[in-house]
Protein backbone atom coordinates (compact mmCIF):
# COMPACT_ATOMS: atom_id res chain seq x y z
CA UNK A 1 0.00 0.00 0.00
CA UNK A 2 1.42 3.41 -0.95
CA UNK A 3 2.08 5.76 1.92
CA UNK A 4 2.06 9.83 1.66
CA UNK A 5 4.18 10.93 4.15
CA UNK A 6 4.99 14.33 3.15
CA UNK A 7 3.46 17.18 4.56
CA UNK A 8 1.43 19.84 2.14
CA UNK A 9 0.18 23.22 2.91
CA UNK A 10 -3.53 22.74 4.75
CA UNK A 11 -6.23 24.94 6.48
CA UNK A 12 -7.21 26.63 3.56
CA UNK A 13 -10.41 28.61 2.48
CA UNK A 14 -10.92 28.34 -1.04
CA UNK A 15 -13.37 30.21 -3.04
CA UNK A 16 -14.13 28.54 -6.67
CA UNK A 17 -15.48 25.83 -8.42
CA UNK A 18 -14.13 22.51 -6.83
CA UNK A 19 -13.47 20.61 -10.26
CA UNK A 20 -10.87 23.14 -10.47
CA UNK A 21 -9.69 23.16 -6.91
CA UNK A 22 -9.77 19.72 -6.93
CA UNK A 23 -6.95 19.25 -10.02
CA UNK A 24 -4.59 21.53 -7.78
CA UNK A 25 -4.56 19.18 -4.65
CA UNK A 26 -1.84 16.33 -4.80
CA UNK A 27 -3.09 13.19 -5.26
CA UNK A 28 -3.65 10.75 -2.48
CA UNK A 29 -3.16 13.35 0.20
CA UNK A 30 -6.58 13.70 2.20
CA UNK A 31 -7.57 11.33 5.04
CA UNK A 32 -11.04 12.47 5.13
CA UNK A 33 -13.69 13.89 2.49
CA UNK A 34 -17.29 14.96 3.75
CA UNK A 35 -19.59 16.19 0.83
CA UNK A 36 -22.51 17.71 1.52
CA UNK A 37 -23.78 19.05 -1.86
CA UNK A 38 -27.18 19.89 -3.60
CA UNK A 39 -30.39 17.90 -2.89
CA UNK A 40 -31.43 17.75 -6.23
CA UNK A 41 -34.71 19.43 -4.92
CA UNK A 42 -35.69 21.85 -7.25
CA UNK A 43 -35.80 24.64 -5.04
CA UNK A 44 -34.03 27.73 -4.71
CA UNK A 45 -33.17 29.20 -0.86
CA UNK A 46 -33.05 32.95 0.01
CA UNK A 47 -30.65 32.17 3.06
CA UNK A 48 -30.69 34.67 5.72
CA UNK A 49 -27.58 34.76 7.37
CA UNK A 50 -27.77 35.31 11.39
CA UNK A 51 -28.16 39.02 12.92
CA UNK A 52 -26.68 41.00 9.40
CA UNK A 53 -29.62 39.80 7.61
CA UNK A 54 -27.48 38.50 4.79
CA UNK A 55 -28.94 36.71 2.11
CA UNK A 56 -27.27 34.74 -0.96
CA UNK A 57 -29.28 32.31 -2.91
CA UNK A 58 -28.32 28.96 -3.07
CA UNK A 59 -29.42 27.36 -6.27
CA UNK A 60 -30.69 23.68 -6.04
CA UNK A 61 -32.41 23.48 -9.81
CA UNK A 62 -30.95 21.27 -12.59
CA UNK A 63 -32.65 21.49 -15.84
CA UNK A 64 -33.22 18.50 -17.81
CA UNK A 65 -33.50 15.88 -14.71
CA UNK A 66 -31.67 13.64 -12.68
CA UNK A 67 -29.06 12.45 -15.71
CA UNK A 68 -27.72 16.34 -15.64
CA UNK A 69 -27.59 16.23 -12.06
CA UNK A 70 -25.52 12.90 -11.86
CA UNK A 71 -23.73 14.02 -14.53
CA UNK A 72 -22.39 17.30 -12.72
CA UNK A 73 -21.40 15.70 -9.75
CA UNK A 74 -19.38 12.27 -10.91
CA UNK A 75 -16.38 14.02 -12.34
CA UNK A 76 -16.37 15.71 -8.84
CA UNK A 77 -16.27 13.13 -6.91
CA UNK A 78 -13.89 11.31 -9.10
CA UNK A 79 -11.59 14.13 -8.81
CA UNK A 80 -12.19 13.49 -4.83
CA UNK A 81 -11.43 9.80 -5.12
CA UNK A 82 -7.84 10.78 -7.18
CA UNK A 83 -6.88 13.22 -3.68
CA UNK A 84 -8.14 10.65 -1.57
CA UNK A 85 -5.73 8.36 0.61
CA UNK A 86 -5.55 4.80 -0.25
CA UNK A 87 -6.27 4.53 3.12
CA UNK A 88 -8.65 7.28 3.38
CA UNK A 89 -12.55 7.70 3.88
CA UNK A 90 -15.57 9.28 1.71
CA UNK A 91 -19.12 10.51 2.98
CA UNK A 92 -21.40 11.89 0.60
CA UNK A 93 -24.86 13.62 2.57
CA UNK A 94 -28.08 13.19 0.28
CA UNK A 95 -31.54 12.71 0.65
CA UNK A 96 -34.65 10.66 -1.07
CA UNK A 97 -34.44 13.12 -4.31
CA UNK A 98 -31.48 11.42 -5.96
CA UNK A 99 -30.23 9.22 -3.13
CA UNK A 100 -30.86 5.63 -5.22
CA UNK A 101 -29.00 7.36 -8.13
CA UNK A 102 -25.91 8.96 -5.99
CA UNK A 103 -25.45 5.21 -4.46
CA UNK A 104 -25.01 3.24 -8.40
CA UNK A 105 -22.91 5.93 -8.85
CA UNK A 106 -20.92 5.78 -5.94
CA UNK A 107 -20.63 1.74 -6.43
CA UNK A 108 -19.10 2.61 -9.49
CA UNK A 109 -16.69 5.11 -8.48
CA UNK A 110 -15.10 3.12 -5.48
CA UNK A 111 -15.94 -0.40 -5.74
CA UNK A 112 -19.00 -2.22 -4.35
CA UNK A 113 -16.43 -4.04 -1.75
CA UNK A 114 -15.61 -0.75 -0.59
CA UNK A 115 -19.33 0.52 0.65
CA UNK A 116 -19.10 0.32 4.26
CA UNK A 117 -22.41 2.13 5.80
CA UNK A 118 -26.01 4.18 5.03
CA UNK A 119 -26.30 5.72 7.90
CA UNK A 120 -29.47 7.31 8.49
CA UNK A 121 -29.72 10.38 9.74
CA UNK A 122 -33.24 10.97 11.57
CA UNK A 123 -34.12 14.45 12.87
CA UNK A 124 -37.69 15.98 13.97
CA UNK A 125 -38.99 19.04 11.90
CA UNK A 126 -42.14 21.01 11.24
CA UNK A 127 -44.42 20.11 8.55
CA UNK A 128 -46.10 16.66 7.80
CA UNK A 129 -48.69 14.73 5.55
CA UNK A 130 -51.57 12.54 6.03
CA UNK A 131 -50.81 10.91 2.69
CA UNK A 132 -47.28 8.66 3.67
CA UNK A 133 -44.89 8.72 6.36
CA UNK A 134 -43.04 12.12 6.87
CA UNK A 135 -40.56 12.36 5.64
CA UNK A 136 -37.70 13.10 8.51
CA UNK A 137 -34.41 11.54 7.40
CA UNK A 138 -31.28 11.92 5.82
CA UNK A 139 -28.86 9.28 3.86
CA UNK A 140 -24.80 9.51 4.26
CA UNK A 141 -23.21 7.22 2.21
CA UNK A 142 -19.70 5.90 3.70
CA UNK A 143 -17.40 4.35 1.31
CA UNK A 144 -13.65 3.70 1.58
CA UNK A 145 -10.97 3.68 -0.75
CA UNK A 146 -9.60 0.41 0.40
CA UNK A 147 -10.45 -2.30 3.67
CA UNK A 148 -7.32 -0.49 5.33
CA UNK A 149 -8.89 2.60 6.75
CA UNK A 150 -9.03 4.54 9.79
CA UNK A 151 -11.88 4.02 11.96
CA UNK A 152 -12.41 4.59 15.61
CA UNK A 153 -15.97 2.86 16.99
CA UNK A 154 -18.29 5.74 18.59
CA UNK A 155 -20.31 4.67 21.20
CA UNK A 156 -23.54 5.33 22.02
CA UNK A 157 -25.99 4.88 24.71
CA UNK A 158 -28.15 1.58 25.24
CA UNK A 159 -30.90 1.88 27.83
CA UNK A 160 -31.98 -1.29 29.78
CA UNK A 161 -35.78 -2.14 30.66
CA UNK A 162 -34.87 -1.37 34.80
CA UNK A 163 -32.87 -0.92 37.48
CA UNK A 164 -33.35 -4.91 38.33
CA UNK A 165 -31.21 -5.49 35.30
CA UNK A 166 -28.11 -3.60 36.06
CA UNK A 167 -26.36 -7.00 36.79
CA UNK A 168 -27.48 -8.78 33.47
CA UNK A 169 -27.07 -5.92 31.33
CA UNK A 170 -27.39 -6.68 28.13
CA UNK A 171 -24.78 -6.16 25.68
CA UNK A 172 -25.72 -4.77 22.32
CA UNK A 173 -22.43 -5.05 19.84
CA UNK A 174 -18.98 -3.87 21.77
CA UNK A 175 -21.05 -2.76 25.06
CA UNK A 176 -18.89 -1.79 28.19
CA UNK A 177 -19.88 -4.04 31.53
CA UNK A 178 -20.13 -0.55 33.26
CA UNK A 179 -23.56 0.67 33.76
CA UNK A 180 -24.73 4.73 33.75
CA UNK A 181 -27.84 6.21 34.81
CA UNK A 182 -29.34 9.50 33.84
CA UNK A 183 -32.82 11.23 33.44
CA UNK A 184 -33.63 8.96 31.01
CA UNK A 185 -32.65 5.11 32.86
CA UNK A 186 -29.78 2.83 33.25
CA UNK A 187 -27.97 2.54 30.32
CA UNK A 188 -24.42 1.53 29.08
CA UNK A 189 -21.96 2.66 26.74
CA UNK A 190 -21.96 0.76 22.76
CA UNK A 191 -20.83 1.15 19.20
CA UNK A 192 -22.48 3.38 17.89
CA UNK A 193 -25.54 1.62 15.06
CA UNK A 194 -25.65 3.36 12.00
CA UNK A 195 -29.31 5.44 12.78
CA UNK A 196 -28.80 8.43 14.12
CA UNK A 197 -30.97 9.99 16.31
CA UNK A 198 -29.68 13.82 15.88
CA UNK A 199 -31.74 16.97 16.62
CA UNK A 200 -31.95 19.26 13.56
CA UNK A 201 -31.30 23.02 13.69
CA UNK A 202 -33.92 25.02 14.83
CA UNK A 203 -34.43 28.95 14.75
CA UNK A 204 -33.12 28.96 18.15
CA UNK A 205 -30.42 27.53 18.06
CA UNK A 206 -27.48 28.95 19.10
CA UNK A 207 -24.74 27.34 16.20
CA UNK A 208 -27.23 28.15 13.67
CA UNK A 209 -26.19 30.80 11.29
CA UNK A 210 -29.32 31.00 9.19
CA UNK A 211 -28.31 28.70 6.10
CA UNK A 212 -31.17 26.28 5.12
CA UNK A 213 -29.11 23.29 4.80
CA UNK A 214 -27.04 23.67 7.31
CA UNK A 215 -26.12 20.69 9.49
CA UNK A 216 -25.53 20.13 12.92
CA UNK A 217 -21.72 20.24 14.70
CA UNK A 218 -22.70 16.93 16.54
CA UNK A 219 -23.47 15.40 13.03
CA UNK A 220 -19.62 15.98 12.07
CA UNK A 221 -18.64 15.39 15.09
CA UNK A 222 -19.55 11.73 15.04
CA UNK A 223 -18.05 11.61 11.41
CA UNK A 224 -14.61 13.29 12.01
CA UNK A 225 -13.77 11.22 15.42
CA UNK A 226 -14.64 8.02 13.66
CA UNK A 227 -12.73 8.03 10.35
CA UNK A 228 -10.01 10.47 11.17
CA UNK A 229 -7.11 10.66 13.59
CA UNK A 230 -5.44 13.97 14.75
CA UNK A 231 -3.39 16.12 12.11
CA UNK A 232 -4.91 14.42 9.53
CA UNK A 233 -6.56 16.18 6.47
CA UNK A 234 -10.23 16.56 6.57
CA UNK A 235 -11.87 18.05 3.08
CA UNK A 236 -15.33 19.57 2.47
CA UNK A 237 -15.74 20.41 -1.49
CA UNK A 238 -18.89 21.86 -1.01
CA UNK A 239 -18.68 23.42 2.35
CA UNK A 240 -21.27 25.96 2.77
CA UNK A 241 -21.43 27.95 5.85
CA UNK A 242 -18.24 25.56 7.00
CA UNK A 243 -19.56 23.17 9.78
CA UNK A 244 -17.06 20.60 9.04
CA UNK A 245 -14.34 23.29 8.81
CA UNK A 246 -14.58 24.55 11.87
CA UNK A 247 -15.18 20.99 13.79
CA UNK A 248 -12.06 19.71 11.95
CA UNK A 249 -10.49 22.62 12.93
CA UNK A 250 -12.04 22.06 16.85
CA UNK A 251 -10.83 18.48 17.09
CA UNK A 252 -6.99 19.19 16.00
CA UNK A 253 -7.14 18.07 12.05
CA UNK A 254 -5.70 20.09 9.51
CA UNK A 255 -8.40 20.90 6.89
CA UNK A 256 -9.20 22.04 2.97
CA UNK A 257 -12.79 23.79 2.21
CA UNK A 258 -14.07 24.72 -0.84
CA UNK A 259 -16.89 26.83 -2.05
CA UNK A 260 -17.70 28.66 -5.31
CA UNK A 261 -19.45 31.41 -3.43
CA UNK A 262 -17.77 34.23 -1.79
CA UNK A 263 -20.16 34.97 0.89
CA UNK A 264 -19.72 31.44 2.19
CA UNK A 265 -16.27 31.87 2.59
CA UNK A 266 -16.78 35.11 4.52
CA UNK A 267 -19.21 33.51 6.74
CA UNK A 268 -16.98 30.64 7.32
CA UNK A 269 -14.23 33.27 8.41
CA UNK A 270 -16.40 34.96 10.89
CA UNK A 271 -17.47 30.93 11.88
CA UNK A 272 -14.13 30.10 12.63
CA UNK A 273 -13.93 33.48 14.70
CA UNK A 274 -17.31 32.85 16.30
CA UNK A 275 -17.11 29.51 17.59
CA UNK A 276 -13.30 28.59 18.60
CA UNK A 277 -13.56 31.78 20.52
CA UNK A 278 -9.77 32.05 19.54
CA UNK A 279 -8.46 34.25 15.77
CA UNK A 280 -4.66 34.15 16.79
CA UNK A 281 -4.36 30.32 17.15
CA UNK A 282 -6.25 29.37 14.13
CA UNK A 283 -4.00 29.93 11.31
CA UNK A 284 -5.71 29.85 7.52
CA UNK A 285 -5.22 31.19 4.05
CA UNK A 286 -7.79 32.27 1.97
CA UNK A 287 -7.96 31.60 -1.87
CA UNK A 288 -9.52 32.79 -4.46
CA UNK A 289 -11.45 35.50 -3.24
CA UNK A 290 -12.50 38.25 -6.20
CA UNK A 291 -9.76 40.45 -6.64
CA UNK A 292 -10.56 42.06 -9.53
CA UNK A 293 -12.82 43.76 -12.16
CA UNK A 294 -12.80 40.84 -14.63
CA UNK A 295 -13.67 38.41 -11.29
CA UNK A 296 -16.14 40.36 -9.95
CA UNK A 297 -18.12 40.34 -13.33
CA UNK A 298 -18.20 36.42 -13.34
CA UNK A 299 -19.90 36.58 -9.76
CA UNK A 300 -23.48 35.16 -10.19
CA UNK A 301 -25.96 38.03 -9.64
CA UNK A 302 -26.97 37.42 -5.66
CA UNK A 303 -23.46 36.52 -4.90
CA UNK A 304 -22.31 39.74 -7.32
CA UNK A 305 -24.84 41.52 -4.88
CA UNK A 306 -23.65 40.07 -1.65
CA UNK A 307 -19.77 40.84 -2.01
CA UNK A 308 -21.00 44.72 -2.50
CA UNK A 309 -23.32 45.51 -0.01
CA UNK A 310 -22.18 43.12 2.81
CA UNK A 311 -18.08 42.68 1.50
CA UNK A 312 -17.31 45.96 0.68
CA UNK A 313 -19.95 48.38 1.50
CA UNK A 314 -20.39 46.63 5.64
CA UNK A 315 -24.04 47.38 5.08
CA UNK A 316 -27.35 45.28 5.54
CA UNK A 317 -28.76 43.12 2.55
CA UNK A 318 -32.80 43.20 2.34
CA UNK A 319 -34.44 40.73 3.35
CA UNK A 320 -35.99 40.48 -0.23
CA UNK A 321 -34.49 39.64 -3.18
CA UNK A 322 -37.44 39.32 -5.74
CA UNK A 323 -40.18 42.08 -5.18
CA UNK A 324 -36.92 44.49 -2.81
CA UNK A 325 -38.77 47.95 -4.15
CA UNK A 326 -35.38 48.87 -6.02
CA UNK A 327 -33.52 48.43 -2.13
CA UNK A 328 -30.89 45.83 -2.39
CA UNK A 329 -29.77 46.76 0.81
CA UNK A 330 -29.46 49.48 3.72
CA UNK A 331 -27.13 51.32 6.34
CA UNK A 332 -29.44 51.53 9.81
CA UNK A 333 -29.67 54.48 11.43
CA UNK A 334 -26.47 54.98 13.78
CA UNK A 335 -24.49 57.58 15.68
CA UNK A 336 -22.28 57.84 12.40
CA UNK A 337 -24.68 57.68 9.86
CA UNK A 338 -28.33 58.54 8.78
CA UNK A 339 -30.36 55.32 7.32
CA UNK A 340 -29.34 54.83 3.52
CA UNK A 341 -30.68 52.73 0.72
CA UNK A 342 -28.11 50.80 -1.61
CA UNK A 343 -29.13 49.61 -5.20
CA UNK A 344 -26.59 47.34 -7.03
CA UNK A 345 -26.34 46.77 -10.63
CA UNK A 346 -24.15 44.22 -12.37
CA UNK A 347 -23.54 46.16 -15.45
CA UNK A 348 -21.86 49.06 -17.32
CA UNK A 349 -23.10 52.27 -18.45
CA UNK A 350 -25.54 52.90 -15.76
CA UNK A 351 -27.92 55.84 -16.96
CA UNK A 352 -30.49 58.25 -15.97
CA UNK A 353 -33.15 56.25 -15.62
CA UNK A 354 -31.53 53.53 -12.85
CA UNK A 355 -31.19 57.37 -10.96
CA UNK A 356 -34.53 58.25 -11.42
CA UNK A 357 -36.44 54.80 -10.34
CA UNK A 358 -33.75 54.81 -7.06
CA UNK A 359 -35.04 58.36 -6.13
CA UNK A 360 -38.43 56.77 -6.06
CA UNK A 361 -37.30 53.57 -4.12
CA UNK A 362 -35.78 56.31 -1.47
CA UNK A 363 -38.73 58.86 -1.03
CA UNK A 364 -40.87 55.43 -0.59
CA UNK A 365 -38.16 54.15 2.17
CA UNK A 366 -38.03 57.55 3.56
CA UNK A 367 -34.62 57.94 3.16
CA UNK A 368 -32.85 60.84 2.36
CA UNK A 369 -29.70 59.25 1.38
CA UNK A 370 -28.70 56.53 -0.95
CA UNK A 371 -25.61 54.63 -2.69
CA UNK A 372 -25.71 53.16 -6.25
CA UNK A 373 -23.43 50.72 -7.37
CA UNK A 374 -21.88 49.63 -10.98
CA UNK A 375 -19.21 48.91 -13.22
CA UNK A 376 -19.42 52.48 -14.95
CA UNK A 377 -21.80 55.30 -14.92
CA UNK A 378 -22.98 57.99 -17.66
CA UNK A 379 -22.86 61.30 -18.07
CA UNK A 380 -26.36 61.94 -17.75
CA UNK A 381 -26.50 59.76 -14.35
CA UNK A 382 -24.06 62.30 -13.25
CA UNK A 383 -26.09 64.82 -14.08
CA UNK A 384 -29.22 63.48 -12.81
CA UNK A 385 -27.77 62.79 -8.83
CA UNK A 386 -26.88 66.67 -9.05
CA UNK A 387 -30.12 67.56 -9.96
CA UNK A 388 -32.22 65.57 -7.35
CA UNK A 389 -29.83 66.98 -4.68
CA UNK A 390 -30.63 70.39 -5.69
CA UNK A 391 -34.72 70.04 -6.27
CA UNK A 392 -35.05 67.22 -3.85
CA UNK A 393 -32.60 67.26 -1.17
CA UNK A 394 -31.84 63.77 -2.07
CA UNK A 395 -28.45 63.04 -1.74
CA UNK A 396 -27.29 60.16 -4.06
CA UNK A 397 -23.68 58.81 -4.56
CA UNK A 398 -22.28 56.99 -7.59
CA UNK A 399 -19.73 54.28 -6.95
CA UNK A 400 -17.93 52.14 -9.13
CA UNK A 401 -16.56 48.58 -8.93
CA UNK A 402 -13.67 50.04 -9.34
CA UNK A 403 -13.68 52.08 -6.24
CA UNK A 404 -14.89 49.34 -4.08
CA UNK A 405 -11.64 47.31 -5.06
CA UNK A 406 -9.50 50.06 -4.59
CA UNK A 407 -11.17 50.52 -0.96
CA UNK A 408 -12.38 53.45 -1.14
CA UNK A 409 -14.63 54.53 1.75
CA UNK A 410 -18.49 54.62 -0.10
CA UNK A 411 -19.39 56.73 2.50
Amino acid sequence: MKKQNKLWKTNKLICGDNLDELAKLPKESIDLIYIDPPFFTHKQYEVVWGDEAEIRSYKDRWEGGIEVFINWLKPRVKAMYEVLKPTGSFYLHCDWHANAHIRIMLDGIFGKENFQNEIIWAYRTGGATKKRWSRKHDNIYFYTKSKDHTFNPQKEKAYTKSEARKAGIIDYGGGTAEFFEDEFGVYNLVNARDVWEISYINSQSKERVGYPTQKPKALLEKIIKASSNKNDVVADFFCGCGTAIAVAQQLSRRWVGVDISPTAIKIIQKRLKQFLGVVEGVNYEVIGMPTTIAEVKKLEPFEFQNWVVIDKMRANASRKKVGDMGLDGYYPRSILTDEAGIQVKQSEGVGRNVVDNFETALKRANYKKGFIVAFSFTKGSYEEVARIKNKEGLEIKLITIEELLNKKKPI
